[in-house]
């Protein structure tokens, strides 16, 4: 199957190209065809499955006929996170550049006199979060009544954040006449009772089962000595993250932690011990974030600390490494954390760093996953002796672009590397 079979137009499969894609994922397969046939889907699918190109792609077809009035969007997408929305803005210019489409993105931390000025032009696509969308909509700066594609993305995200009044607020606003597209990663009874509510005899698509972790990453469980909250735990874990770290050949890696101001601590500990280090909290103004995020998916930084505010939706391009600072205190998580490497086929290792204290949630993660996370040692060895990466005395090379390019900055904290530091 490629993509000439699913009744594209010739200008989108130039676009799909030219972005280096030649056949659909099982998702797109299946949804484009549906889409383009104007009815209700709703989808399950895990992360990294190519899901938001199986909505973009057949809108910007659909939205190729008509012309959008001022301040009255034509289709609407919802998202729950800033990131989110900016990802898939970037999907509408890459795959919509052969047509004469105009979107804005509607998300906090931005001007709204900026977004305000897009919508008095008339927009074809608005991508927004819940409570920015209402809070320009109470402004009297919007128009909701000419939507005839709605897309809620990342359902039971959106549950978790508390959105969910917001999005019934939203889709109350919206002509019941119209076409939904309804993606969730999983699919609980809450989940599924929305989507009765919004949803009208939808084709239902179903890639993967919910809550499964590709087959494409390679995982592993480091036990720490010490357990407890206490400093000398977290020392513990930090020491033990930049050991693993060394004993990869990474080619970029992102960190998760629990708490936002442990995102802090692990990147300013890694800054000092010379590691090509950024990070990204939900408490950082929206241009920090988005600048960090810039950094990261162009390849000025190799390693991108965070919390979850990043865990679903930020697409890199052959993310090599995913490491769990912290157990992830729900299952669904710890799949969507590890679910940024191994993506598209390619292969990815996602670590995690755990203690005693944290049993009941790897009990959970291995009955959400169906088995345990394997455990390994700290040169990256399986308890069997197994090699799963390569340990620290092969003293493989990390990839580092800057010190290729002669960068003297990276030359001097790669000697800062081979000196004891103070964590």
């Amino acid at each position: 199957m490629s993509f000439d079979n699913l009744g594209l137009g010739e200008e989108l499969l130039k676009a799909v190209a030219e972005a280096g894609y030649s056949t659909p994922t099982p998702i797109q397969e299946k949804a484009i065809p549906i889409v383009l046939m104007g009815r209700d889907v709703l989808g399950c699918a895990q992360t990294g499955t190519g899901k938001t190109a199986s909505f973009t792609l057949p809108m910007i077809e659909i939205l190729a006929s008509g012309q959008a009035k001022a301040r009255m969007p034509r289709s609407l997408i919802l998202e729950p996170t800033r990131e989110l929305a900016a990802q898939v803005a970037e999907n509408f210019e890459k795959y919509g550049k052969h047509h004469r489409l105009s979107m804005a993105l509607l998300i906090g931390g931005t001007s709204m006199a900026d977004q305000t000025a897009a919508l008095d032009k008339g927009v074809d696509v608005l991508i927004a979060t819940p409570g920015r969308l209402l809070d320009l909509f109470e402004r009297g700066g919007l128009l909701l009544n000419d939507v005839r594609t709605l897309v809620i993305d990342e359902a039971d995200r959106m549950l978790d954040m508390g959105f969910i009044p917001d999005v019934e607020r939203i889709v109350s606003l919206i002509p019941k006449i119209r076409q939904t597209l309804f993606f969730s990663a999983t699919m609980p009874p809450a989940i599924r009772k929305l989507a009765d509510a919004f949803l009208m005899n939808p084709k239902e698509i179903t890639v993967a089962r919910p809550a499964t972790t590709a087959d494409t990453v390679t995982q592993g469980l480091l036990m720490m000595k010490n357990s407890g909250m206490g400093s000398h735990v977290q020392k513990e874990k930090r020491e033990a993250l930049r050991q693993l770290l060394q004993a990869e050949n990474f080619k970029n890696a992102i960190i998760f932690c629990n708490r936002k101001r442990d995102v802090g601590v692990v990147y300013r500990s890694l800054e000092r011990h010379g590691f090509n280090v950024g990070q990204l909290h939900g408490d950082m103004v929206q241009s920090s974030r988005m600048e960090v995020l810039s950094k990261f998916k162009n390849g000025d930084v190799d390693i991108l600390v965070c919390s979850d505010v990043a865990a679903r939706g930020l697409d890199i391009k052959e993310m090599s490494h995913v490491f769990n600072f912290d157990v992830p205190t729900h299952a669904e998580d710890y799949v969507h954390r590890i679910g940024r490497t191994g993506r598209a086929g390619n292969k990815g290792t996602a670590y995690t760093l755990a203690t005693r204290d944290d049993a009941k949630y790897l009990d959970a993660i291995a009955r959400t996953i169906g088995k345990p996370i394997p455990p390994i040692n700290i040169d990256g060895t399986s308890n069997d002796g197994k090699k799963d990466a390569p340990a620290a005395s092969e003293e493989k090379p990390r990839r580092d672009r800057n010190r290729d390019k002669g960068n003297k900055r990276d030359r001097d904290n790669s000697e800062k590397r081979s000196r004891p530091q103070r964590d």
